[in-house]
């Protein structure tokens, strides 16, 4: 699957912070939150480095896609990962051209992306 990421030195709870913000300031909201680490720990007793999934959301850009096929909902919201590495703080958004790649989709597909990508490199070293 393609990403849209980067690596930085923030811990991941400077960088979750930083990418809410700037996810924020490209029209994104942040509808759901997985702490899969927490969970699989309270579920199988297993721990693991920090990793979170952030369900972004713009309003005006899933709306349209919507209107150009419900089905779209299945893929809703977009995911954005946090996650701990042996370098750094790995953040990173799927690619919506990965999937919309419907020639219907191109124009909003390159707009989600562009945002996604400023608020990936927002967080970035």
């Amino acid at each position: 699957m393609r990403a849209i990421e980067t690596i930085t030195d923030l811990s991941p709870t400077d960088a979750e912070t930083a990418v809410r913000h700037a996810l924020t300031a490209q029209g994104f909201g942040v509808l759901t939150e997985i702490d899969v680490a927490a969970t699989l720990k309270a579920k199988l007793n297993v721990d693991r480095t920090p990793l979170k999934i952030l369900g972004a959301c713009n309003p005006t850009l899933a709306h349209q896609a919507l209107q150009i096929d419900p089905s779209m909902s299945l893929i809703l919201p977009c995911n954005v990962v946090v996650e701990a590495t042996d370098t750094g703080t790995r953040v990173a958004a799927v690619d919506p051209h990965g999937l919309m790649d419907d020639p219907r989709f191109t124009t909003l597909a390159d707009e989600a992306a562009q945002r996604l990508r400023a608020a990936v490199a927002a967080v970035g070293n």
